[in-house]
This record gives C-alpha cells, sequence and structure tokens, in this order.
C-alpha cells in the first residue's frame, strides 16, 4: 500500500430507474454510444487511465489538475450539443467534480478522502456543470480554457470540514475569468467527478443525470431521533423504537438516501436545530417529531424540514390507539414518501404496510431488547436475550425478532462473553436463530452476516466469504452488511478487501458502533496506517465509555509511532476497567480470541506490539519462576487421575478440577461449571472444552513450595489462575 497525488475521474448513475423504466432498449443504446463516441476519446485524449469500473460507475486516473479540468470541459460542451439534437426525454447530462488531494493506492485501486471529497462535489454540481474543490481551483486557474465561479465553502457530506467550491465556466467567452479568487496551495493531484450517470454493461461504464427541472440525484433525509414526551424515561426504547422504524421504511425506497441510524442518533438530546443538524450531515431534508405515549393511546407529531429553505414541508399529527401503532407508522412513512416527491411502487406501499409482527406485546419486547442489545454491556445483553426469547415465543413468525436475537448473540460469542451464555450455547443459539430468521424471511440481510461472523470464527474462510457476500447481495445499503464483510477479510487475510468493506460502510454510516470501530482499527493497522487505526480505535472506545475491551487496542498503535507512555497507560486502564476479566487483559487472552486469523503473523504483529506495551503474559499478572515450572512427566503424575482442590485467583474463590485417567475432566468453581478434556502437549498443561471455541487452552503448570495453604501448585491458561493440591 502506498500514497501518491494522483487525478481521478469518477463516475455514477443519476435517474437511472426514470430513464431504464421509461425506455430500457433505447436508454442503454443511447448510453453505449455515449461512452464509445464521446467519454472514452475525451479521456484518451487527455491521457486518463480507467482504474475500475464500479456497479454504478467508474474512476479514472489523470497526471494533472489541468487534464482532468480540461477532458471535463470537453465532455459536457460535446454533451450540451449532443443534448440539442434530443427530445427532453432522451436527454442525458453528466454532472462532474474535481478535488485536487491525496489517494491511497492499493494494488490496482485507490481510495481516500481525496476521492470521497470529489465524489461529494459532483451532488453540488448542476447536470450539465462542473464543480470543483479550492485545492483544485488554486493549482487549474488560467491554465484551463474556462472560467471559474466562487460558491463559498460548502459543507459537504461526511466531510469533517467546509470545502471551497467553485464552479466552472464552460462558455467559451467566460475563458480566463474568475469570479473570487481564493489563495494558492501547490500541490499536483486531482481527483475528477464525473456525474456520467455510469451504467455497468459488461464493461462498460456510462453517467447520466436528469435535468435540472427534476430533483437532484437521490433526495436525502435524515430521521432524527423522535423526542420522548411521555413524562417518563422508561418510555425512550418506544420512542426509538418509532424512529427506528420511520428509517427502515424510507431507507427500503428508491430514488432517496436514509442518513443510518447511528448517525442520526449521535444528535440525540442535543439542542441543535433540526435545519443546522441537517447541513453537517448532508441531506436535503430532516424529519424530527416527539411521541407521547399515555396509557393506551399514541401521539406522534411529526414535520419534513426542507434544509435549503428552512420551510417545513409538511407536518401531521396522528392520534391512534396504541393497538393501531402500525397503521399509524404505515401512514406516517407514505405521506413523509408522498412529501418528499417519491411515487411508491405496489412492492414498496406493500412491504411498508406489512407490519413486523401482529402481536403489539411481542413487539414491545423486541423493541425493549434493541435498546439493550446497543449498549454492548453484558449485563444488558443478559437482558436483552430473555426479551427476545419473549417476543419469538408470543409471535414465532415473527423474523425481524429472531434475526436481531442471531445477531446478538453472536456479538455474545464473538466476544467470549461466557457470564452472558456459555460460548457452545451462544454458538447454537445464533446459528439457529439466523436460519429461523431466514426461513421466516429469505429476504433478511442481517442472519446471513451472523452466519459469516460464525463461519470465520471456526476457519471456514471461504464459507464466509460466501456469506458476507450474500449479506452484501440483500443488503448493499446496510452498514452492517459492510462491516461483516470487512471482519470476514479481516481475518480471512485479505486487507485490501477489508479496508473497502469499511470505507463503504463509513459512507453508508458515519457513526459506526464500537465493535465495528475496533474492526476498521484492527484493518487500518495491519495496513500500517497508524493514524487512521487510532482514530478508529479511539472512536472505539469513546463510543462504549468505560469497555476496557475498547481502550486496550489503541495501545498497540501507540507503539508503531513511538509513543509508548500512552501505550503502557492505555493497557493499564484496560485491565483497571475490566477489573478482572479473564481473557482481554492478557497476551495469552488475546492469543485466544483472535486465533482465527488466517494469517498468523497478523496476530504476531498485534501481540508484540501489545506486549511491548506492558500487556502480561497471563491473567491477572501472573509470574511463574522457570526453575519452579514442571515438565510433561510431571504434569502427567501431578494431575491426570486426580481430584484437585484449591482456588481460582485472584478472588479466591474455591474451584474443584476432577481429571479422569483418560483425560474426561469436570471443573467447578462458584461462577463456572463446565465437562471438558484435560491433556499434555509438550510442558503445558491443556484444556479444551466447547468454550473458547472449542480451542485448547493450553498453559504451564507450577511448584509453589512457599504457599502450601494456597495450594502446592499453580496451573494458568488464558482464562484462569488455579492454585491447587491433589486429593487424590
Amino acid at each position: 500500500m502506498e500514497r501518491r497525488l494522483t487525478a481521478i475521474l469518477s463516475a455514477d448513475v443519476v435517474g437511472y430507474s426514470r430513464l431504464m423504466g421509461e425506455d430500457e432498449v433505447g436508454t442503454l443504446e443511447r448510453l453505449k454510444a455515449c461512452r464509445r463516441e464521446l467519454v472514452d476519446p475525451a479521456i484518451a485524449d487527455f491521457h486518463g487511465r480507467i482504474i475500475k469500473l464500479m456497479g454504478d460507475g467508474a474512476l479514472v486516473e489523470f497526471a494533472s489538475v489541468v487534464d482532468a479540468v480540461q477532458c471535463a470541459a470537453v465532455i459536457q460542451r460535446r454533451m450540451a450539443s449532443r443534448c440539442e439534437a434530443v427530445t427532453a426525454a432522451q436527454r442525458i447530462q453528466f454532472r462532474i467534480g474535481i478535488n485536487l488531494g491525496d489517494v491511497i493506492v492499493e494494488g490496482d485501486d485507490i481510495y481516500g478522502d481525496g476521492v470521497n471529497i470529489a465524489a461529494r462535489l459532483q451532488s453540488v454540481a448542476q447536470p450539465g456543470g462542473i464543480c470543483i474543490s479550492g485545492t483544485a481551483f488554486d493549482h487549474a486557474v488560467h491554465k484551463a480554457n474556462v472560467g471559474f465561479s466562487a460558491l463559498g465553502e460548502q459543507h459537504l457530506k461526511n466531510i469533517a470540514d467546509p470545502v471551497r467550491v467553485y464552479r466552472v465556466l464552460l462558455d467559451p467567452s467566460e475563458g480566463g475569468k474568475v469570479l473570487t479568487v481564493g489563495r494558492r496551495h501547490g500541490r499536483r493531484a486531482t481527483i475528477l467527478v464525473v456525474g456520467l450517470a455510469a451504467l455497468l454493461i459488461g464493461t462498460l461504464a456510462i453517467v447520466f443525470a436528469w435535468q435540472w427541472s427534476f430533483a437532484p440525484q437521490h433526495t436525502s433525509v435524515a430521521v432524527l431521533p423522535f423526542a420522548n414526551l411521555s413524562g417518563d424515561p422508561a418510555e425512550e426504547y418506544f420512542t426509538d423504537g418509532i424512529t427506528d422504524d420511520l428509517i427502515t421504511d424510507l431507507a427500503s425506497l428508491s430514488d432517496v438516501e436514509v442518513t443510518a441510524r447511528n448517525s442520526v442518533f449521535a444528535y440525540k438530546g442535543k439542542a441543535e436545530a433540526a435545519a443546522d443538524i441537517g447541513r453537517k450531515l448532508g441531506v436535503h431534508f430532516v424529519v424530527e417529531g416527539s411521541v407521547r405515549r399515555t396509557g393506551d393511546q399514541i401521539r406522534i407529531n411529526a414535520q419534513l424540514i426542507d434544509i435549503a429553505s428552512g420551510d417545513h414541508v409538511w407536518a401531521k399529527r396522528f392520534d391512534r390507539d396504541e393497538a393501531e401503532v402500525f397503521v399509524l407508522q404505515d401512514e406516517m412513512s407514505r405521506q413523509i414518501a408522498k412529501a418528499l416527491g417519491l411515487e411508491l411502487t405496489r412492492s414498496q406501499t406493500e412491504r411498508i404496510a406489512r407490519p413486523p409482527t401482529a402481536n403489539l406485546e411481542a413487539y414491545d419486547n423486541y423493541l425493549r431488547a434493541e435498546q439493550a442489545t446497543r449498549t454492548g454491556r453484558p449485563s444488558e445483553l443478559l437482558e436483552a436475550l430473555a426479551l427476545f426469547d419473549k417476543a419469538e415465543a408470543l409471535d414465532p413468525g415473527f423474523a425481524e425478532a429472531f434475526a436481531a436475537d442471531a445477531r446478538a448473540t453472536a456479538y455474545v460469542w464473538r466476544n467470549a462473553f461466557d457470564d452472558v451464555l456459555q460460548s457452545a450455547l451462544a454458538r447454537k443459539r445464533a446459528y439457529d436463530k439466523a436460519s429461523r430468521a431466514l426461513a421466516l424471511d429469505p429476504a433478511l440481510s442481517s442472519p446471513y452476516a451472523v452466519l459469516a461472523v460464525i463461519q470465520v470464527v471456526e476457519r471456514r474462510y471461504e464459507e464466509a466469504i460466501a456469506s458476507a457476500r450474500q449479506a452484501i447481495a440483500l443488503g448493499s445499503a446496510e452498514a452492517e452488511a459492510q462491516m461483516a464483510v470487512a471482519y470476514v477479510q479481516l481475518f480471512s487475510g485479505n486487507l485490501a478487501e477489508a479496508a473497502a468493506a469499511v470505507e463503504t460502510a463509513l459512507k453508508l454510516d458515519p457513526n459506526l458502533s464500537a465493535i465495528d470501530r475496533y474492526t476498521a482499527g484492527l484493518i487500518f493497522y495491519l495496513q500500517r496506517d497508524y493514524v487512521k487505526a487510532i482514530e478508529n480505535f479511539a472512536r472505539a472506545r469513546d463510543g462504549s465509555p468505560g469497555n476496557g475491551y475498547f481502550v486496550t487496542p489503541l495501545a498497540m498503535a501507540y507503539v508503531q509511532v513511538a509513543r509508548l507512555e500512552d501505550a503502557r497507560a492505555a493497557v493499564a486502564e484496560g485491565i483497571r476497567l475490566l477489573g478482572g476479566s479473564k481473557s482481554a487483559e492478557s497476551l495469552a487472552g488475546w492469543r485466544m480470541s483472535h486465533a482465527h486469523f488466517r494469517n498468523e503473523q497478523d496476530l504476531a504483529f498485534i501481540l508484540d506490539a501489545l506486549r511491548e506495551a506492558g500487556m502480561p503474559e497471563w491473567p491477572f499478572g501472573f509470574q511463574g519462576d522457570a526453575h519452579d515450572r514442571l515438565n510433561s512427566d510431571e504434569i502427567a503424575s501431578t494431575v491426570m487421575g486426580k481430584l484437585l482442590r484449591g482456588k481460582t485467583g485472584p478472588s479466591g474463590s474455591p474451584a474443584l478440577l476432577q481429571v479422569n485417567r483418560d483425560g474426561k475432566a469436570a471443573f467447578r468453581s462458584a461462577t463456572q461449571m463446565m465437562t471438558e478434556t484435560v491433556f499434555v502437549k509438550g510442558d503445558l498443561l491443556c484444556e479444551q472444552s466447547e468454550n473458547a471455541f472449542g480451542q485448547a487452552d493450553c498453559g504451564p503448570v507450577y511448584k509453589r513450595a512457599s504457599s502450601p495453604d494456597e495450594g502446592g501448585y499453580a496451573y494458568v491458561n488464558s482464562s484462569k489462575v488455579f492454585y491447587f493440591s491433589p486429593v487424590r
């Protein structure tokens, strides 16, 4: 992987469904002709190079920003002439954006902020027009046969800082004209984004846009968290559920971009004007509202706001009995869609009208479970699983409940939260719930994402990749599906594919969950992009305050950038917050929980950094004296066929380990009881059960002659320190 400054032409589809719906064959022919007769020759004339063709666009590299601007101008001028000869219904128009910035090069692919800014500039341009960033303007001004008009600083969607934007003046009489010239910066690379309405036909990428009198590329809307006016904080789950369902309904429609849940809920409880939030999110409209539930009555107030004008485009109050909540949601979603100018197909209308369940009590338990799941905390997850059980028992046909249950249970299993559900039981439950969800609704994507995670942890890499791709096929616009691909490709050793999935997920949802930010951090860490690794690990930590699992990972990235003090502090803080939790506070724990890396060197690169940051080898900081360590024969004679009585450290909880001569064993303490197989491997004693993903958990045994009262021996592995004495 490398970084370089370069110039990129990116193309995407605008209005594709309308044109294809009106004249599929004719549209395809016109698009092919545009590509063959106009676009490709212009790219060749200005020394462009097509990097890749995507499902709805293309990326083309140029040597200089001047070439990119000249190419864009030629395309737009020729297209204007071409449009004069066809009817309005047949007219194809392009929108182009140009940015000057660097990109990350991974093989033959490129990505990064340089490409992202260029893609956003395209949405600012009018069909038939070109917009460029201030940095591109600084380099191209007076060097291309066009003029420029400043549009000022613009807040572009998912771009943190405002960007100076200039409109390119294409009329030959305006060549060289500059309206408001900004300061100059010496850079040598450009991103050119063309709203060529790219359509992938074999190896073909063509681009088109609607007339400006139509809506922009896609209407975009953010549904802000509705306010709970019930006077009872315990009703938050219900209010959040109304918001979630509206987001889901609108996101299921074509020709509208809906901001992801995590992004809008970042503004929950913040005293900011809806229009200001909308501008930050880069959308055209926002929906805001409130929910009041009193007894069996529900009142919802909602309004749709146009960000550009500040006008209330639509507003409505809904009063219903609680039993009619699904009818209310259907009516509200359809009215908002109509106010956005969307014409629903019959299937879309039916999908919105279809309630997730006919049982209100099941729905209530489902909403409560989802709220508990999002905390990511073991105690809340335990409650969530019980609530999912209730919802499913009340309505065995509730597909969304089974899918959400599978997702929550997989999270428990993936993080080895044995105090919530033992590993073997969690794996079986996640698999069974995902399978049941798919049997009820084969169009759901999240069960495939769950199956992909299970399969990769079990080292079934090819099956995992196939399941992740199926999740994408069913939910390409879902950040969850993209992050399932990222997780699977990370552990399968395909880092470029993993990083690409993260970039896509971030476009869909810039406020990914803590666990997804952690996954992104690992990917960028292994790609040696420590700036992005630190950024994502920090976002994971901040997204789950007080959770030691997301504090420690920062240490590995800090080590690589020579911030050793910060690295050691992160390890110490993680251990403190975990308060004795077994696996995540030691190298042995990390080795077990991340053992499904296909490339062993990836795991070694993580462990080496954590070791340098001061991560202890064994839980609770246990250290044994090499002189007291037992060899294989001594371990066998001390343990095999014996009852071992003692305690687990550091709590001192009484514990027993009964080991038969054939290795069949049972371990029991105040908090744990399990059957397992015990065996000696080299100079290590190993335990293997259905927990810990079925892996053998091995560690050394030490003689403790100086502490006979606490047990004459000490056995340590990733999950415990066991001080014991053989009884018989």
